[in-house]
C-alpha cells in the first residue's frame, strides 16, 4: 500500500476538486506522491482537474441545523473560491442541503458522508461534483460536526454583513440553558480554544510545552532552583490559552468559563468550532 496520509488526500482534493475515493486511488497509483497523483487524475480524465489545479477554495460558508427539541445539531463548512459565489443563494442552498443530510443520516466520518446517497442513485460526492459544475468554481466539503444527546445550540458569526457566516460554533450542555449556551458559544467563536479540558490535550503537546518553557527559562537566566515552579506556571498559562474551561470568560474576565458554568449549574460536554478556510 502506498505511503500517504489523510493530509495528503485533503491536499489533493483541494488541488483538483476530485472526490475522496478518486484521490485515494490516485495516491495509491502514484505511490503517495501528490504531484504524480495530480497528473494521474488528469491523464484519467477526471472532470475539471486541469482547470481547478492550483486554484484555492478558501471562501465559503458555515451552516448549522438544530433539531426542534434542541437535542441534536449539525455544523458544516462548505468552501468555494470566491465570496461572490459564497453569498449566492445556490451555494448556500447546497450547504444547507448537505447539513440536512448529515442530520438525517448521522455519518460516522467524512468518508462515510461523501459515499452516502443524498438522492436516488447520487452520492454526496457526486452532488458536490455537480455543484462544482453548476457554480463554475471548485466546491469543497471536508468538515462537519454532529452532536446528539444533550442540549445542543449553535452560534453563527458573520465577519462581513453581506457574507454568510464564516465562523460557526456548536455546543452541547448536559441540560437546557439557552443563555449560557449562547454566551459560551460566543466566547468560543471569539477565543478559539482547541480543547475542552486538560485531559483532551495530547501528552506529547504538554511535554513539548514543558520543554519549551524550561529552555526559555534557562535562556532568560532564571535561577536553577526556581525552574520547576516557573515551568509549571508557564505550562498552566498554556492551558489557559487552549483549554476552554480554563479561559477567562469573554463577558467577565474575572471568571473562568468553568466558573460561569458552575454558577449556572450546567456542564459543557463538548464543542466544535469551524472557521472557513482555517
Amino acid at each position: 500500500m502506498a505511503n500517504y496520509t489523510a493530509a495528503d488526500v485533503k491536499k489533493l482534493r483541494e488541488l483538483t476538486g476530485a472526490g475522496m475515493m478518486d484521490c485515494k486511488k490516485a495516491l495509491d497509483e502514484a505511490d503517495g506522491n501528490v504531484d504524480s497523483a495530480v497528473e494521474f487524475l488528469r491523464v484519467k480524465g477526471q472532470k475539471g482537474v486541469a482547470k481547478r489545479e492550483g486554484r484555492s477554495a478558501e471562501n465559503g460558508a458555515v451552516v448549522s441545523l438544530i433539531s426542534e427539541d434542541k437535542t441534536s445539531g449539525v455544523l458544516l463548512e462548505l468552501k468555494c473560491e470566491t465570496d461572490f459565489v459564497a453569498k449566492g443563494e445556490k451555494f448556500q442552498s447546497v450547504a444547507n442541503t448537505l447539513a440536512a443530510h448529515v442530520a438525517a443520516t448521522s455519518p460516522a466520518d467524512l468518508e462515510a458522508l461523501l459515499a452516502s446517497e443524498i438522492e436516488a442513485g447520487k452520492t454526496v460526492q457526486a452532488y458536490v461534483d455537480e455543484a462544482n459544475a453548476n457554480l463554475g468554481e471548485k466546491i469543497v466539503l471536508d468538515r462537519f460536526a454532529q452532536f446528539t444527546g444533550g442540549y445542543v445550540a449553535a452560534y453563527m458569526h458573520r465577519t462581513m454583513p453581506d457574507l454568510p457566516p464564516q465562523v460557526g460554533v456548536l455546543v452541547e450542555l448536559d441540560k437546557e440553558d439557552a443563555q449560557v449556551a449562547k454566551d459560551v458559544a460566543q466566547h468560543i467563536a471569539a477565543f478559539a480554544p482547541k480543547y475542552l479540558n486538560r485531559d483532551e490535550v495530547p501528552a506529547e503537546t504538554v511535554e513539548n510545552e514543558r520543554r519549551v518553557a524550561e529552555a526559555t527559562s534557562r535562556e532568560e537566566g532564571k535561577p536553577e532552583a526556581a525552574l520547576p515552579k516557573i515551568v509549571e506556571g508557564r505550562v498552566n498559562g498554556f492551558f489557559k490559552e487552549v483549554v476552554v474551561l480554563e479561559q477567562a470568560f469573554a463577558k467577565d474576565n474575572k471568571k473562568s468559563v468553568q466558573k460561569v458554568l458552575d454558577e449556572a449549574g450546567v456542564t459543557l460536554k463538548r464543542f466544535a468550532r469551524i472557521k472557513v478556510g482555517i
